[in-house]
């Protein structure tokens, strides 16, 4: 797992088309904004079906577990 810190405003790069920004930091919240194209699946841990979270757990790519 690689880990970042950033700043207010700062942002992210995955690859040449997904961007991360931060966009707001309060009482120990983030919020998070996600620039993708829309063909990139993008899921919150707790809306993902059981075995796509124990597939993740062990370590697989969210890409192949979506169809990607």
């Amino acid at each position: 797992m690689l880990v970042l810190s950033r700043k207010l405003g700062e942002k992210i790069y995955i690859g040449e088309n997904i961007c991360i920004t931060v966009v707001d930091i309060d009482r120990g919240k983030i919020r998070l904004g996600i620039e993708a194209p829309r063909d990139v699946p993008i899921y919150r841990q707790e809306l993902l079906p059981l075995h796509q979270q124990q597939l993740l757990a062990q370590g697989k790519a969210i890409g192949s577990v979506a169809g990607g």
